[in-house]
């Protein structure tokens, strides 16, 4: 079955934020209580599974009396997700869990149980009624509900239902194969020559960001006026990262939606970043999540994605001819054949080569 997730922001009044504080607080207790115990039994040569340390666990809140007004299935959640955690470690996948530090990262987890979603507000467990700002996009079964906070003080809830309907490839007959390449002027080009503009946020706010930053280093540490400052400088980034997941997701959403096979070329962005000219704007244009959200809801449809390999010439040949040039500099925007005296757009060429190369991959 096909399981959806929509994140929409809260509206939440003072008793709400206090609620999902306790909340977070008490998962994190949980895990780190769960996890103390683990590493006790690694110590004497046992290994515990998730029950014994959710066992573990009921025996030793009993000591606690604030532990019964909590809503018991954020312990239980953050012990599942410890024990997922001490499996990827196990399969030398991540390394060893650490201990939750107080304020970092604050979340806690849910099921459908005592949970309801009416129009633009959800019913928790033991708290009740929360605003939304959105209406649940997906209907079906609330399996998971899940509560984070950012650190511009804003709560969120992921929210994942069971649509009750398979994942049934889109029927993409009669769309074309589109290649894009993707770069730091335009966001993506087409090989029809459709450009998506790069918003280039961080080069928008540098200077706002700049300046507050330095009123933040001369407010004394951890003073009041500290916290304040540190806010402003959060929310800017939240800003930021706002308008690049804005503008990735609009233009993902329409190239997948008219297409029926995709070429792209394949980045090494930690090589990239190494060009210490190239590397601010190589990190305002965040050309890997782009990549990576298109990838994404590629396989969602059932379309193909063909990446190129590592060392193909897609900006040096010529999408005419094939002609192959031997140099090519980044300030030629425009693409001129030495052989066969084709004039394209850079961009645009290096589109339509991604393309030849993704239909090639798609008739065999």
């Amino acid at each position: 079955m096909a399981h959806k997730s929509h994140k929409i922001a809260l509206r939440v009044n003072a008793k709400q934020d206090a609620w999902f504080h306790s909340q977070c607080g008490y998962a994190r207790f949980a895990c780190n209580n769960a996890l103390a115990h683990f590493k006790s039994g690694l110590a004497s040569g046992k290994f515990y599974s998730g029950i014994d340390l959710n066992n573990h666990f009921n025996t030793a809140k009993q000591a606690y009396e604030w532990t019964k007004a909590q809503d018991q299935r954020a312990a239980l959640y953050a012990i599942r997700n410890l024990t997922e955690g001490i499996k990827r470690w196990k399969d030398k996948v991540s390394g060893f869990p650490k201990f939750k530090k107080r304020g970092h990262r604050l979340s806690y987890t849910t099921d459908e149980h005592a949970v309801k979603v009416d129009g633009k507000r959800i019913k928790l467990p033991k708290i009740g009624w929360v605003k939304m700002f959105q209406e649940l996009r997906f209907e079906g079964k609330i399996l998971r509900v899940t509560l984070s906070k950012t650190e511009t003080h804003r709560w969120f809830v992921s929210i994942t239902v069971d649509t009750g309907t398979p994942n049934v490839p889109r029927d993409t007959r009669g769309l074309p194969v589109v290649g894009i390449d993707v770069g730091i002027n335009s966001l993506a080009t087409l090989d029809i020559g459709k450009h998506y503009d790069n918003p280039r946020p961080l080069k928008r706010y540098e200077r706002k960001l700049a300046r507050e930053q330095r009123k933040l280093s001369r407010k004394k540490f951890l003073s009041n006026n500290w916290y304040k400052q540190k806010e402003k400088v959060a929310k800017i980034h939240d800003k930021i990262a706002c308008i690049r997941n804005d503008a990735h997701h609009q233009a993902t959403t329409e190239i997948v939606n008219m297409a029926s096979a995709i070429g792209i070329e394949t980045l090494k962005v930690t090589n990239m970043l190494k060009n210490r000219k190239l590397a601010k704007a190589l990190s305002d244009s965040a050309l890997g999540g782009f990549l990576s959200k298109l990838k994404s809801k590629a396989e969602v449809l059932g379309i193909v994605v063909v990446e190129a390999p590592h060392f193909f010439a897609s900006s040096k040949t010529c999408s005419s001819c094939g002609y192959v040039k031997d140099e090519l500099s980044l300030s030629e925007r425009t693409y001129h054949c030495d052989w066969c005296d084709t004039k394209i757009d850079r961009d645009q060429n290096a589109a339509i080569n991604l393309k030849n190369l993704a239909v090639g991959y798609t008739e065999s």
